[in-house]
């Protein structure tokens, strides 16, 4: 999964901003690496929620490729975890709900997987696909 970001030459550095409506990630650096390394925390950090908020951040869209558009990967677990709370908040779903659909017994254990703090197996994956058709596995995979 990767967003895109706008980047700018300013004063001897970079900044850069979210071009996904409703992300709002606007970052800067003094080089281009340093610029990437402060979008890729950035991103990681934005779409690792609380477990309790109610935000459904935007996915990815299609760009075309510039030279001043970034496309930055998120983080695989942070990729899966995103997609799986977006599409139970999109379903109007609480965590036990979902949880139970995915054969989960345990709450704390439906949590770590929201959270990106688990490595689900592949019968996990297989679970959450059937459950949540929309999550792409070759989103999180692809980067």
């Amino acid at each position: 999964m990767q967003y895109h970001f706008r980047i700018h030459a300013e004063g001897g550095g970079f900044w850069a901003r979210s071009l996904e409506k409703g992300l709002g990630i606007t970052t800067q650096g003094d080089t281009l690496e340093e610029l990437k390394s402060n979008l890729a925390d950035a991103l990681n950090l934005a779409l690792n929620e609380p477990a309790d908020s109610k935000w459904i951040p935007p996915m990815p869209g299609k760009f075309v490729k510039s030279r001043n558009i970034l496309a930055v990967a998120v983080d695989p677990h942070v990729a899966l975890a995103t997609m799986i709370r977006v599409s139970r908040l999109r379903n109007g779903w609480p965590q036990r709900l979902a949880a139970e659909r995915l054969g989960i017994k345990h709450l704390r254990q439906y949590q770590l997987l929201e959270s990106g703090k688990s490595n689900p197996e592949l019968a996990t994956l297989v679970k959450i696909k059937r459950t949540f058709p929309k999550v792409s596995i070759d989103a999180v995979l692809v980067g």
